[in-house]
């Protein structure tokens, strides 16, 4: 490897900007560290299942962004049912193979940011495989958000041991061939192993938030309407089947009947969002929610502070149990105290942050006695849970020290790589 030459990363993610992942804000830590960064993407589509304005089979197929080089390849957007799910799903691949037939492309590392699709990442295995034949050992990494098949099971309620089987097929193939697997939660650490990849390469490695994501001074947003008397709950994200939002207007029906005053704002646009408006029409509480629509990432911590707790929730399976959700960092980096209709790993960070109340999920009358007993809590409790939230995530979330981290696996996979150089030569292979 060329001395002074900047090491290449060939990240691969089927989101990218102007799409809202966490994945944009890595890739540009990588450019400010003096990487050179390239990512391989779809259209932008997503949530709301249609390209976004300017963006096209023959529009912005390359960009740069922030000093990365974007590639574009074709897709068919997601819609807003199942089948256009499945064609979003499986049409990024088929590019993907098309792509790897022709590139001259020649990283140093390949990472991929799993998110569902979980099929986007045989771009990966293709590539090294392709490479390899070419003398050229690339390490590959594989950042695992969403476990397969457990989240085709939950999105598309197929449980078909026809589809079921050569998915995990699939899967235990791509983390066979990576060298590295980085998992957001121990639980997935501990899933991603019973699929038979090696204990040795699989870490957890959380998410952070990006550093806009920080505490700010409290003060009227014209976004969010000002109500100085109700408990102000905010959620923030996706608004989709998966986060179970459902509850909400059934605790909001069991609020109001007990005379308790709280609002809640919702933020973000969805699959599930039409379907949300209705059920809380059906439960006549409109005038305790406002959707407040899809806002850019940085505008979210200037939301929060207008709230008083903020709210993630999760549809009650065993997946979600296993899961930790970008934006409990998020949460937490603002400062903000955090209610959860949830189980498992992020209850468990909440109790020992002690930065917030929860429930079990589907539990709207446990859910609604917390919002009562938060309702009636002193500002300065609401603040030290605030505080304690901060705290945390400082000591467990923070970016540098994680960014770090990741530097130091590529320092060794690098270091690796020198070493059977110089055995290569050493024996006269």
């Amino acid at each position: 490897m060329e001395q002074n030459r900047k090491r290449h990363i060939l990240v691969i993610s089927q989101y990218f900007y102007p799409e809202q992942f966490r994945i944009n804000d890595i890739c540009e830590e990588w450019n400010k560290r003096g990487y050179k960064v390239t990512v391989v993407t779809g259209i932008p589509n997503y949530p709301e299942g249609k390209f976004y304005e300017g963006y096209g089979f023959r529009e912005k197929r390359r960009e740069i962004w922030k000093g990365i080089d974007i590639i574009r390849l074709p897709l068919i957007p997601r819609g807003h049912n199942s089948m256009g799910l499945v064609l979003n799903y499986f049409s990024f691949p088929v590019s993907e193979f098309f792509w790897k037939c022709k590139t001259k492309i020649k990283p140093d590392y390949i990472f991929m940011f799993e998110t569902s699709p979980m099929t986007q990442c045989m771009l990966g295995v293709w590539l090294k495989k392709k490479l390899q034949k070419k003398g050229l050992d690339i390490p590959l990494f594989a950042y695992i958000q969403d476990l397969w098949p457990e989240n085709v099971e939950i999105v598309t309620g197929i449980h078909s041991p026809m589809v079921i089987k050569p998915i995990e097929k699939m899967v235990k193939y791509i983390y066979k061939n990576c060298d590295a697997i980085f998992a957001t939660s121990p639980s997935f650490v501990g899933e991603i192993v019973k699929r038979g990849a090696d204990k040795e390469k699989v870490h957890y490695w959380p998410q952070y938030a990006e550093e806009f994501y920080r505490p700010r001074e409290r003060r009227p947003n014209n976004a969010l309407p000002a109500n100085d008397t109700a408990l102000k709950i905010i959620f923030t994200g996706n608004i989709g089947y998966a986060q179970g939002l459902d509850i909400l207007p059934k605790t909001a029906e069991i609020l109001k009947g007990k005379g308790c005053n709280a609002h809640f704002y919702i933020v973000g646009d969805g699959r599930y969002r039409e379907k949300f408006i209705e059920e809380i029409r059906e439960r006549e509480v409109e005038d305790m929610f406002f959707l407040i629509g899809r806002k850019p990432a940085t505008e979210i911590p200037d939301l929060l502070t207008c709230a008083d707790v903020a709210f993630l929730s999760f549809m009650d399976t065993e997946l979600f149990a296993k899961t930790i959700p970008a934006k409990l960092q998020s949460y937490m980096a603002c400062g903000m105290p955090i209610l959860a209709s949830a189980r498992g790993e992020s209850v468990g960070i909440i109790d020992e942050a002690e930065c917030g109340a929860h429930s079990d999920i589907g539990d709207s009358e446990g859910l609604a006695a917390k919002i009562i007993k938060l309702s009636g809590m002193e500002s300065n409790d609401l603040e030290n849970m605030g505080k304690n939230a901060r705290k945390y995530y400082l000591s467990h979330f923070e970016k540098k020290i994680l960014m770090d981290e990741m530097d130091g696996y590529f320092e060794r996979m690098c270091s690796k790589e020198k070493f059977m150089e110089s055995l290569t030569e050493h024996v006269g292979v």
